[in-house]
């Protein structure tokens, strides 16, 4: 039997939270954690019974018995601590979305290879058990080709430009905070990367992304709508046209169930598997069999890389840079 891997995480807000509380449910506990503000991780540390708490990030990639590193920070954070723990020999699970860019994120997939280290990112979608079956249907053609995909996702966020959810300083912006789920389940029920993307976007005040509508098509003549916004609140759904029929999602981003609508009789037939209260620990499961077995092929990368690139040119096609990305080009 493989051995218990140690996880540990960096940054201690909501999201590291729900993980420490994923891995309690489980019988679990996070290994180690570090938090930029020392006494805020302390009250994580203890709140969670975990192990080894570190003053600085750079003592837990030095930590031998540290396994994986989930990386909960803001995204223009990501960068930086991936490569970082990917040079000392962790695997890394990143929350979404892994990096700013795609110029980034190569440079991340490169050194992962090179060290022959798994490197993911934590997108729900990827491993709840509901897609795994709907992919497994759609590819046995049981729905018939998929012909048009929308998807929305919009959020009510208290409307401060110093807030995360808009500072570009912070990664802002609703392309890389609930972009990267809408695209990450468009993308996986598409035949390939699209050929062709159209939008608008309306900026914030602050310059970030707020709301946009984004079209897609593919090579084979498929084609998908996005709506996102940052400040307007829509249901998280997704439908799917079909030969046969229509798939509808609701809440897609932790999914438990499907509903398929026959083309010819009108039948509605639900398709139901896992539970949303499990949709982190199906990542962890996930994580740890691709580094014990060396199959990572269930955390997606390929996938990750095209939503990425796919926002990576939204963002160049609209103007939008990050304050990184300014930096980094005026060296």
């Amino acid at each position: 039997m493989s051995r218990q891997l140690n996880w540990a995480v960096v940054g201690t807000g909501w999201i590291a939270n729900e993980m420490a509380q994923s891995f309690a449910a489980s019988g679990r506990r996070l290994f180690g954690a570090v938090n930029r503000t020392y006494s805020k991780g302390e009250k994580f540390a203890m709140k969670y019974c975990i192990d080894r708490l570190y003053r600085f990030y750079e003592e837990l990639l030095a930590d031998p018995e540290v396994d994986i590193v989930y990386v909960a920070t803001p995204h223009n954070t990501h960068f930086q601590i991936i490569k970082d723990a990917l040079k000392n020999g962790k695997h890394v699970l990143s929350e979404k979305s892994i990096t700013l860019n795609s110029t980034e994120l190569e440079e991340c997939i490169a050194l992962a290879e090179e060290k022959k280290l798994v490197l993911a990112e934590a997108q729900t979608i990827y491993h709840m058990p509901v897609y795994k079956k709907l992919w497994a249907m759609k590819d046995a053609g049981k729905f018939g080709k998929v012909q048009v995909i929308t998807a929305n996702f919009g959020s009510f966020k208290t409307y401060d430009m110093e807030n995360r959810f808009f500072d570009l300083a912070k990664g802002g912006g609703a392309l890389l905070d609930i972009g990267s789920y809408a695209f990450s389940a468009v993308l996986s029920f598409l035949d390939g990367e699209p050929c062709k993307v159209l939008s608008v976007n309306t900026p914030s005040p602050a310059g970030s992304d707020e709301m946009s509508a984004i079209a897609l098509a593919t090579e084979s003549g498929q084609v998908a709508t996005v709506a996102l916004s940052m400040h307007s609140k829509q249901p998280k759904r997704i439908m799917i046209s079909c030969e046969k029929g229509y798939l509808e999602i609701q809440n897609y981003p932790r999914a438990e169930k499907a509903f398929f609508t026959d083309a010819v009789s009108g039948e509605t037939n639900q398709i139901s598997a896992g539970n949303s209260k499990l949709a982190l620990m199906y990542e962890v499961e996930d994580m740890e069999n691709a580094v014990q077995s060396g199959d990572a092929s269930a955390m997606k990368l390929g996938l990750t890389r095209s939503v990425m690139k796919v926002m990576t040119d939204l963002r160049r096609e609209w103007g939008l840079k990050y304050p990184e990305e300014e930096k980094e080009e005026r060296k």
